[in-house]
């Protein structure tokens, strides 16, 4: 769970006790809790703490700050506490997805982040205890780094054939009836149930929207019990200290993986036909194009949060390790941020173009670097160099004074203009050789 302090985090942890120990509890009197101040300042320091552009009525937190925070948490809460608030409409953002196509967020403005942040401090302490452990996504103490460790481990302890699931339109399909009906299981709070119904209803009739606080909390509340119907199976197949299937889940990433001994055929396939059979029931479709099954035994890669997974031979020859390399569309994002930085920079100084892109790189590399990655930083450092000489020049050139490349050297780029230089791999624990 996020950390708060104080008051906020004992009561967040009395909270989770109790789910934890009462499968079967519903609670009530919750909302005092959400509309509580020491709440609504913690989910604003979150939300501050995250950043973001501003929502639709153009708020920044800075307007925030300049008029009294104090203040404007107290319009929030006033609203809240009487009845009137109702949620603003959402500002979509287009995200580039990298094959001509787009995923489209939703940016609430300051003021529904807060309360949406403010639900979810009080309902996470709650489904957090309902969870199953095969999920790692938007959770406590969880990462995408710990989800391709399980992976990983999966694929070595004999579960060769992988299930590389793709959802059509995850988060865009969710139904709100079913997702009501989830949570109502654990809350009978008749103002929480109102609050969390205005809240998903602003993006629609049918779908949570992303981009806002609330939705990975809802994501994983919707998939939860398939996660628990795959550790069962999990769990049924077990063979000693070997799983036979193993199912691992972050966000609406999913990896089954199942074993290819000989006596296991055809188990992938009904693992994807349970898969599908659940999904159906909560009205989530599977994408059957980019859906695959692979055998890892054969060489062929799958990927999972932004790498490619591979089984191959020790440079040894002794042995096999699990080859992890940031994709192709991994690398390509990046550098058209980095070519959006130069691109909107105008006459921003050079040192101050080279601080953003030192921002995005160092955020790129710390998620990579737990991989084999050493060819691909050397990729994108090699291309973020010709990016900054290429600026360079071109500025030399405007004012009649031309210089080659040469002028620009390393020691210029790294010592003077200080660009980032922290590509050190840094594997997962137990990830081998193959750098």
């Amino acid at each position: 769970m996020t950390k708060a302090s104080g008051n906020l985090q004992e009561l967040r942890r009395r909270i989770y006790r109790k789910a934890k120990s009462e499968k079967t509890h519903r609670f009530w009197g919750l909302f005092v809790h959400i509309t509580n101040i020491e709440t609504l300042e913690e989910a604003y320091r979150i939300a501050k703490g995250n950043g973001g552009a501003p929502g639709i009525d153009g708020q920044s937190f800075s307007d925030i700050e300049s008029a009294g925070r104090a203040a404007f948490l107290a319009a929030v809460r006033e609203d809240l506490v009487t009845g009137r608030y109702e949620p603003m409409p959402n500002r979509p953002v287009e995200i580039p997805k990298g094959n001509g196509k787009f995923r489209t967020l939703q940016i609430p403005c300051i003021r529904d982040r807060v309360v949406q942040g403010a639900l979810k401090l009080i309902l996470e302490a709650i489904f957090e205890a309902d969870f199953c452990p095969n999920s790692y996504g938007f959770r406590p103490k969880r990462s995408p780094h710990r989800a391709l460790a399980e992976v990983r481990r999966s694929v070595m302890r004999r579960m060769s054939t992988v299930i590389d699931v793709d959802l059509s339109r995850y988060f865009d399909t969710i139904r709100h009836s079913v997702l009501l009906d989830k949570i109502a299981k654990r809350i009978q709070d008749p103002q929480v149930m109102h609050l969390v119904k205005q809240i998903i209803k602003v993006g629609g009739k049918i779908g949570v929207p992303q981009g806002g606080p609330f939705s990975p909390l809802a994501a994983n509340i919707y998939l939860n019990e398939i996660d628990w119907f795959f550790d069962a199976i999990r769990r049924k197949t077990a063979e000693g200290d070997y799983e036979a299937v193993n199912y691992h889940r972050f966000a609406d990433d999913i990896v089954i993986t199942v074993s290819g001994h000989h006596t296991k055929r055809g188990w992938a396939e009904r693992a994807l036909q349970r898969l599908q059979e659940q999904l159906a029931l909560i009205g989530v479709e599977l994408n059957r194009e980019k859906t695959k099954m692979v055998n890892t035994l054969q060489g062929e890669a799958f990927g999972f949060l932004g790498f490619d997974l591979r089984r191959v031979r020790k440079p040894s020859g002794e042995g096999y390790f699990i080859l992890m390399t940031p994709k192709k569309k991994a690398r390509q994002a990046v550098k058209a941020k980095i070519r959006d930085i130069i691109a909107r920079g105008g006459a921003t100084p050079a040192t101050e173009l080279v601080k953003q892109i030192n921002a995005t790189l160092a955020g790129w590399v710390n998620y990579f670097r737990v991989g084999n990655a050493s060819r691909a930083f050397s990729e994108v450092r090699d291309y973020a160099e010709m990016k900054i000489r290429t600026l360079l020049t071109r500025r030399k050139r405007r004012r009649k004074s031309s210089v080659g490349w040469r002028r620009w050297s390393n020691e210029y780029l790294y010592e003077v203009l200080g660009l980032y230089w922290d590509w050190k791999v840094q594997p997962l624990p137990g990830l081998g050789e193959g750098k």
